[in-house]
């Protein structure tokens, strides 16, 4: 099957919004796109016409799009192109795209993030397939303590903290002669 893949760079134009559909977690969220164009008889470069994107990010992808993304976040985002098609209520024909999301993350030419890897949890429905309800209950408490976490902001990047949590300060890059 023949499909349109396009990336992109922008701004998340709205907070992503989080829901169930089919039984999965999608989150919808919209980028704007703003070509920048150079003006070779003056030497500037002017702004074009913005582009709006509407942006869907299933399961798991879409869990950490809306626990991740904030409005003004600079923004890469991979995906299928869909062209939709719909008429509006003055019965005009609007053609739409949007990106079915394989892959999204920061732009790391705008500003810097950390990952924090989120392991699978499998929730249990019923205590009875094997799993005491104590269990449940401390599979719940992790599941709420992963929704309620954000990183903290900081304005101050020359330090982070190993993979023991200890802080390090930032290294000169060393080049080989």
């Amino acid at each position: 099957m023949n499909q349109s893949m396009i990336t992109l760079q922008g701004y998340v134009g709205a907070e992503p919004v989080l829901r169930t559909a089919a039984g999965h977690p999608v989150a919808n969220f919209r980028v704007a796109v703003t070509p920048r164009r150079l003006d070779r008889s003056t030497g500037e470069w002017t702004d074009t016409t913005t582009q709006w994107y509407s942006v869907s990010a299933w399961r798991q992808l879409g869990e950490n799009v809306a626990r991740s993304l904030r409005k003004g976040d600079a923004v890469v985002v991979h995906g299928r192109l869909l062209a939709r098609s719909y008429v509006n209520k003055d019965r005009l024909e609007v053609n739409t795209f949007e990106i079915e999301a394989a892959v999204v993350g920061h732009d790391l030419n705008r500003g810097v993030t950390t990952l924090a890897k989120t392991p699978p949890l499998h929730r249990v429905a019923e205590p009875t397939q094997g799993r005491s309800e104590e269990l449940n209950e401390h599979l719940d408490a992790l599941q709420q303590a992963r929704s309620d976490w954000r990183p903290a902001p900081s304005s101050e990047p020359a330090a982070h903290a190993d993979r023991r949590g200890a802080e390090t300060e930032e290294k000169p890059a060393v080049s080989a002669a």
